[in-house]
């Protein structure tokens, strides 16, 4: 969920939280509201320290994979790289550039500690299941000969069912100024539901994104083992999914007839 803050915000760094909230931030966990207001604060700028930050998560991504792995010439894990980083920080500064100040909340330690009780166990949960653990599992896989060689028409398909997900991620993430990295709802500051864009097809459509990615990216570097992580990372984010949907019916005025309007939380026509 999403709420702007207040002009002058500022919020201490306490080291035990500053991985877990980069963290949060490294991926695309679902927010869904948009805001129709008449008296907007501007938004904080995000700081060249905030982007070294978020580089530096999203470079350990492929680097704990290329170290697991144990050869330099695994071309799907250089591919995978190049997906990974392009959708990751491609995608914020996509979402950036359209609203500007979204990646310095998304780090706001104020806005991580808000948010509901049940989401400050699932969120950072969810914001490491759907990374690491996958590309560890692929990469020692690949060192060890844990699986049978994929045939390359299945790790091309591997690849397309990557592309589209993380891009249907980095859509939702664009489309909707406060895809804040924590469930958290505040209408006294007139959000309203965000409908627009791939809100329009599904009513979580970051976690959609993430969940399709996570099968592809098994699919991709050639690891059967990897789709234990990847089940693991897909049940938490159903799980939030299903919570977060329940309070948006809750508490967000104007989410029921939406849910109406688009009747399905992250597959069409099945769920």
């Amino acid at each position: 969920m999403g709420f702007k803050t207040p002009k002058g915000l500022t919020s201490p760094k306490p080291p035990i939280v500053l991985a877990v909230r980069h963290k949060l931030d490294a991926f695309y966990p679902e927010n869904h509201l948009s805001e129709k207001t008449v008296n907007e604060q501007p938004a904080k700028p995000v700081s060249f320290g905030q982007w070294i930050k978020l580089v530096v998560v999203y470079l350990l991504i492929p680097l704990i994979l290329l170290i697991c792995g144990g050869d330099i010439g695994w071309w799907q894990a250089w591919l995978y790289c190049i997906l990974i980083l392009g959708a990751g920080i491609g995608g914020r500064m996509w979402a950036e550039r359209r609203h500007p100040g979204l990646t310095a909340a998304r780090q706001n330690i104020e806005i991580i500690q808000s948010a509901k009780a049940w989401d400050k166990a699932l969120a950072p949960l969810m914001a490491v299941s759907i990374g690491y653990p996958m590309v560890l599992v692929a990469g020692l896989d690949h060192r060890f000969n844990w699986s049978t060689e994929f045939p390359l028409w299945l790790i091309v398909i591997g690849f397309i069912l990557t592309s589209i997900g993380y891009a249907f991620a980095a859509w939702a993430l664009v489309e909707n100024r406060f895809f804040y990295s924590v469930v958290c709802i505040q209408t006294d500051r007139g959000h309203v539901v965000c409908d627009s864009g791939p809100y329009g097809l599904v009513r979580h459509p970051g976690y959609a994104g993430n969940i399709l990615g996570l099968f592809g990216v098994a699919l991709a570097l050639g690891s059967i083992w990897a789709l234990i992580p990847a089940t693991v990372a897909s049940i938490i984010a159903v799980i939030r999914t299903a919570l977060e949907d329940q309070t948006l019916q809750a508490e967000l005025p104007g989410y029921p007839d939406y849910t109406q309007r688009v009747r399905y939380r992250l597959i069409p026509a099945i769920y």
